[in-house]
This record gives structure tokens, sequence and C-alpha cells, in this order.
């Protein structure tokens, strides 16, 4: 006989940060990366006007004020397009709403590279706006389904993040093309590379499948019961409905109030030149991925609510900061990193919110309506602060804007229930 050993205990193996990766199985991976992929091709399709504007400007001749039609344009049609989305993933699926999505945004980007004219600039790229907006909503509510409760706000806000990646391959691909092509070649090459991401709706189309919640939900829909996109104003959910859409507007009206004014408030107003160098902007990139990223975990840690509160907060000191307080081209370097960090970070929890505040039935309406009503009348703030501009100082409107967005921010989501750890279920 062996003598007898005492147990010893065993060390427990230590919790990591990205332990609920590798606890998800084959085909919540599939579809996390599915999400995140699209998402980041959205964001590289979506960034690449802002990248030629200055060339079309130069080449044909177009306003600073026909630049920001366009813009205005893309924002508007995006708004359209999240709604009706979302509307779809209802009815048809979340896996083939975004498919469908992606070949939009993909389709008309590459048709901007042929633009003969503003006109057909303004046509191509307002329509790829369509698919923009929509595939937000698809991917956002495909992932916040797949994913357990525990780490949904990890899950989607990772998602996310893959805007900034799509932005920083914008950046590249807008140098290497500025560098081996001329101006009037480069600006057409970079807009004929968005057909790119219809490759990646191949992958989606073989690998992803819909959310069993949503199945379950779909198979219990009768045609005589069939799930209707204006039940998110039946008296049962218009209020929740109507509070979200404040919060999506305020943290959208904020974003857009610091991004489309700021540059122009700096350079022109406080004569910094650093705004116009590759190494703000990668400091603006880096910032929006770590901004990303710790908002996901923090989604998931401190809560919904309170996550959107330090965010807010976070995004109007930073305004406060570049408007108010004098610094110089160095400082203004380093201030890129708080500014994306705060102003794009905030975004990543509001894809596990949304999705929880609905039911499955009309989750994708819902989730598609709060957060493009919200885009729809923050598109409206770049023009205010402009009309307001006239009469006071830039300053003072982007921070009197900034100031309202975020309070309104705050308001919205601490009037909203708190969702963190909520099991969605099939109807």
């Amino acid at each position: 006989m062996h003598p007898t050993r005492s147990a010893s205990p065993q060390p427990q193996a230590r919790s990591g940060p990205f332990d609920w990766y590798r606890n998800i199985n084959q085909q919540e991976r599939r579809t996390f990366w599915s999400c995140k992929i699209g998402y980041a091709l959205d964001g590289m399709d979506t960034q690449m006007l802002s990248f030629v504007v200055p060339t079309l400007i130069a080449m044909w001749g177009i306003t600073t004020g026909q630049a920001g039609l366009i813009h205005t344009s893309t924002l508007i049609a995006s708004a359209i397009g999240g709604w009706v989305a979302g509307i779809l993933s209802d009815r048809i699926g979340r896996v083939r709403t975004l498919q469908l999505t992606v070949l939009w945004f993909a389709f008309f980007t590459f048709l901007c590279g042929f633009a003969q004219n503003y006109e057909q600039l303004l046509i191509a790229r307002t329509l790829m706006g369509f698919g923009f907006g929509g595939e937000w909503t698809a991917g956002a509510v495909l992932m916040g389904e797949v994913i357990r409760a525990k780490d949904r706000g990890k899950a989607v806000g990772m998602v996310q993040s893959g805007w900034a990646l799509g932005w920083g391959m914008t950046a590249i691909l807008y140098a290497l093309l500025f560098s081996v092509l001329p101006p009037e070649d480069a600006w057409r090459a970079l807009f004929i590379l968005g057909i790119v991401p219809a490759v990646f709706v191949i992958f989606v189309r073989r690998l992803v499948k819909d959310p069993e919640v949503y199945n379950q939900t779909k198979a219990r829909l009768t045609p005589e019961n069939p799930a209707k996109f204006y039940e998110i104003f039946a008296p049962g959910i218009l209020f929740t409905t109507l509070r979200a859409s404040l919060l999506t507007t305020g943290a959208l009206g904020g974003y857009y109030a610091i991004t489309s004014w700021l540059p122009t408030f700096l350079k022109n107003e406080r004569g910094l030149s650093v705004l116009s160098t590759g190494g703000y902007l990668a400091m603006v990139i880096v910032g929006s991925y770590v901004g990303y990223v710790i908002s996901a975990y923090l989604s998931d840690i401190l809560g919904r609510k309170k996550n959107f509160v330090l965010y807010a907060i976070g995004s109007f000191t930073i305004v406060l900061l570049y408007t108010q307080v004098p610094v110089s081209n160095n400082v203004m370097l380093w201030l890129g990193f708080p500014l994306g960090f705060f102003a794009s970070g905030m975004f990543s929890g509001m894809g596990s919110f949304l999705t929880e505040l609905f039911p499955t039935r009309i989750r994708g309406s819902g989730q598609g309506f709060c957060y493009n009503i919200g885009r729809a009348v923050a598109a409206l703030f770049p023009l205010l602060i402009g009309i307001l501009s006239q009469k006071v100082p830039l300053s003072v409107g982007i921070g009197a804007f900034a100031a309202v967005s975020y309070g309104v921010v705050i308001l919205a989501a601490l009037s909203l229930p708190e969702t963190q750890g909520k099991q969605l279920e099939a109807e």
C-alpha cells in the first residue's frame, strides 16, 4: 500500500482580462470577428472622404460648404439606413442584414472613385451612407444577442473598437497611395479600394449564423402576429425609446460638436499647426482605440449607466481644456489622446445597452431607431454651431453645445434602468 498523502490545495488559475474570449465557443468567436472586422471596414470606407476633401477642393474647386453638404447628407442617409436596417434585422435576420449593409456601403464607396464631378460624388456618397448606418445596427444587435450576459459589454465594446482600426487603415492607405500616385489618381484609387469589404461578405455568409434567441423568437411569431417596428412606440416601450434616443442624441451631438469645429477653432483662433500633422491624427486614433477598449471593460465592471456618466464628464472636461486653456503645439499633440479616448470611447457601451433595453422581437427596430434618430438630430449641431459662431466666439459655441450634449447623456443615462448582466430571452 502507498502511504496516505495529504491533499494539498491546488493553485487556482488567475483570471485574466481575456478569459471571456477564451471561454466562448467557435460560433461566438466567428460572430465576434465578423462584427469587429465589419465595423472596421465600415470605418475605413466612411473615413475616406475626410482625407480626400482637400484634394477635391484643389482639383474641382468645390467650396467648404459643398464639402460640408456631402458630410451632412451622408449622416442623414446613414440615420435612415440604420433605422431601416434595424427593421430588416427583425424581419429577415441579423446576419442577412449585416451582409446586405456591407455590400451596400462597399459598392457605393467603389462608385465614388469613378465620380466625374461634384454632383456624382454627392449622390454616390449619400447612397453609401445608407449602408454605413445600417452596418452598425445589424452588427451591434447580432453581437449583443450571441454573447453571454456577463461579457456582453466587453464583447460588444471590443467590436465597436474596430472603428478606430478602420480609421487607422484609411490613414495608412491614404499615405501610401498619395506617395506613389499623383493626387488626381490617388483619391480615386482610395475609394476604389472601398470595394474590399464586399469580399468579407463571403466569410460571413459561410460561417456566421443568427443568434439562437432570435431564431426561437422568430419561430414563435405567426403571420397573424408578426413583429411590428412601431411597437417601439407602444405605451409600455415608448418611454424607454424616448430616453434611449436622448442618450444617443447627447453622445453623438457632443462628438459632432467636437470633431466638426474644434480643428477650425484651434487652427484659426489659436494658430496651432499641429492639427495638420500625422502625429496628431495618430494620437487621436490611438486614444480612440484605447478608449473603446477601456470603456468596454468598464461597462461590465461599473455598469452601463456609471460608464456613460464617467465618459460624459471626461469628454466635457477635454472640451474645456481645448477651448478655454491656452496651450502650445506640443501640449496639443498630447491632448489628442484623451480627446480620442473620451469622445470616441463613450460609444463602446452603446451597443450592449441598447440591445438590453428592448425585447427580442423588436430589438433591431428599437436599437436602429434610437441610435439613428440621435444621429439625425446631432447632424444639425455643426450647422447650429456655425450659425451661433457668427455672433459669439467659436469656443463659446463649441463649449455650449458640448455642455448641453453631455449633460443630456448624464440625465438620460441616470433615468434609464441599469441592464448590466441582463439575460436576453426568446418571446
